[in-house]
């Protein structure tokens, strides 16, 4: 596996999603070559997530290409060294999630967002959740926290989501 030039080869991966699904072109499935595939297989990542990147992309103009590469960055780093290059079994059952409006500490969608993000994290998200979707991104521009930040909050305090709590908190305050 190659590391230096992993940017380079997810921004072309990128870029042929975004291209793909302007075209009119639907489903993950069909976007790549096994090559290119496996590429995404061997990095913790997986065609739907560079598919809902491309998605969000053409109808609402975000996340963009540079906070989806901070974001699987991130997953790329735990999936190597965490998971040790070994994919989740796991998959998150969106049944058991949160409200999209329940609130901790007056603060919604943070009941949501933290496991989604631990999901994220571990590659466990299922084909219908995409971690940054509108829903987070309104979440984060409204506490000031950029996708990736948090998703590193939510790895340093893994076992500890008062520390999550807490911390958006005090950012939330400043705002």
């Amino acid at each position: 596996m190659k590391h230096y030039d992993f940017a380079d080869r997810f921004r072309a991966l990128y870029d042929k999603a975004v291209k793909l699904y302007a075209s009119g072109r639907t489903g993950a499935g069909t976007y790549f070559t096994a090559d290119e595939a496996a590429f995404l297989a061997a990095n913790g990542l997986t065609a739907q997530n560079l598919y809902d990147y491309a998605e969000d992309h053409h109808d609402y103009g975000e996340p963009g290409y540079d906070r989806a590469l901070a974001i699987e960055l991130i997953r790329r780093d735990y999936f190597l060294n965490v998971q040790n290059g070994q994919p989740s079994a796991t998959v998150l059952d969106e049944a058991g999630m949160p409200a999209k409006t329940d609130a901790v500490q007056g603060i919604e969608w943070l009941p949501r967002i933290i496991p989604k993000a631990k999901a994220k994290l571990r590659g466990e998200l299922p084909p219908s959740l995409m971690y940054s979707c509108g829903g987070d991104r309104r979440f984060f521009k409204q506490h000031d926290i950029h996708p990736a930040e948090f998703l590193t909050l939510v790895w340093r305090n893994l076992d500890d989501d008062s520390a999550t709590i807490a911390w958006v908190g005090r950012r939330s305050k400043k705002n």
